[in-house]
C-alpha cells in the first residue's frame, strides 16, 4: 500500500468527517483507529442536538453514515494505535501497533475520554443513566431527578444547565468548597433546583437495566445516605489521549493540543482537531466542524509543500 499523503489519526466524528474532506480533495487519505470508528458517539444512544435530523438518531447509525462516506469518497480505515510520533528532516514518521508511515501532514483526533469514577457498575451504567455530557444528554430527563458530581466550572455550569429539564439536581463534591469560579458558585448556590452535597463522596451506584440511586458518604461525620436519582453527570475531569506525541507537539497543562485559527499545531504540517484539542466546547458538531478546517488546511499545507 501506498505512503498516505493525510493521515488521520482517530475515527470518532472529527476523524471521519476530516477523511470525507481530505480524501474528497484527492489526496491518499488513510484513517487510523486504535478501536472501532466512532469515538464517544458509540457511548450515546440517542443524540437529539446534531443538525439535520429533527427525531432523535442513534450513535451507532451516525457513525455508520459517517464512515460510509468517509470510505465512498476514498478513504481508508485501518485498526492500529500510534504509538510514537518522529519529526525527519524530510517529514513525519509514525509507529504504530501494526505498521510505520510517513506521511505528508498528519491530522490528531484521538479525542479525550471522561475521567470515571472507578466504581463498580459504572461502566455497565453508562448510557443507560451515567452520562458524562448534560447538553448532550439532559433533556432525557425531563421531569426527574438526577445528580452530577464535580466541583470545577463545568460541573456547575452543567448542574445549573440540568435544572432548565429535572426537578432535582442533587450536586456532589469531595471537597468543602467548590474550585468553580465565583459566579457559578453563587448559582448554583441560590438555584431552588440544587441540592449541594459538599465533603460528600459516592460509594456506591444502583441499578440493573438502569441507575437507580447513589450511595453517598459524608467525608466529614462518615455518615451514609441513598439518593434515588435517574440520571448520574460525571464531571471530574477528561484525559486526552495525546501522551504518544506530547513531547513534540505542545499541549497545555491539561494534555490538550494547543493549535492556531487554522487548526495547524506547532509543528508545521500536523494538525489536531475535535476534542483532543484545547477548546471551550465538546460536541459531534463541533468536532465536525473542526475535522473538516483541520482537512482543508491539511489539504493547504500539501499543495504548498508538493515537491
Amino acid at each position: 500500500m501506498p505512503e498516505p499523503e493525510i493521515l488521520i489519526i482517530g475515527a470518532g466524528p472529527a476523524g471521519l468527517t476530516a477523511g470525507i474532506y481530505a480524501s474528497r480533495a484527492g489526496h491518499h487519505t488513510l484513517i487510523l483507529e486504535k478501536e472501532m470508528p466512532g469515538g464517544q458517539m458509540l457511548k450515546t444512544t440517542i443524540i437529539e442536538n446534531y443538525p439535520g435530523f429533527a427525531q432523535p438518531v442513534n450513535g451507532l447509525d451516525l457513525v455508520q453514515q459517517m464512515e460510509a462516506q468517509a470510505k465512498k469518497f476514498g478513504s481508508q480505515i485501518e485498526i492500529g494505535e500510534a504509538k510514537k510520533l518522529r519529526l525527519l528532516d524530510q517529514g513525519f514518521e509514525l509507529e504504530t501497533t501494526g505498521n510505520t508511515y510517513h506521511p505528508r501532514s498528519i491530522i490528531i483526533c484521538t479525542g479525550a475520554s471522561p475521567r470515571p469514577l472507578g466504581l463498580a457498575n459504572e461502566k455497565e451504567l453508562t448510557g443507560r443513566g451515567i452520562s458524562y455530557c448534560a447538553i448532550c444528554d439532559g433533556p432525557l430527563y425531563q421531569g426527574k431527578e438526577v445528580a452530577v458530581v464535580g466541583g470545577g466550572d463545568s460541573a456547575l455550569q452543567e448542574a445549573d444547565y440540568l435544572t432548565r429539564f429535572c426537578v432535582r439536581v442533587h450536586l456532589i463534591h469531595r471537597r468543602e468548597e467548590f474550585r468553580a469560579v465565583k459566579v457559578l458558585q453563587d448559582r448554583v448556590r441560590t438555584n431552588p433546583k440544587i441540592n449541594l452535597y459538599l465533603a460528600h463522596i459516592i460509594t456506591g451506584i444502583n441499578g440493573t437495566n438502569r441507575l437507580e440511586s447513589l450511595e453517598l458518604k459524608n467525608l466529614k461525620t462518615g455518615a451514609t445516605t441513598t439518593v434515588p436519582v435517574a440520571g448520574l453527570f460525571i464531571y471530574i475531569g477528561l484525559i486526552p489521549d495525546t501522551g504518544w506525541c506530547a513531547d513534540i507537539i505542545k499541549t497545555d497543562e491539561n494534555g490538550f493540543i494547543i493549535t492556531d485559527d487554522k487548526l495547524q499545531t506547532t509543528v508545521p504540517g500536523i494538525f489536531a482537531a475535535g476534542d483532543v484539542r484545547q477548546k471551550e466546547l465538546r460536541q459531534i458538531a463541533t468536532a465536525v466542524g473542526d475535522g473538516a478546517l483541520a482537512a482543508m488546511n491539511a489539504h493547504d499545507f500539501c499543495t504548498r509543500h508538493k515537491n
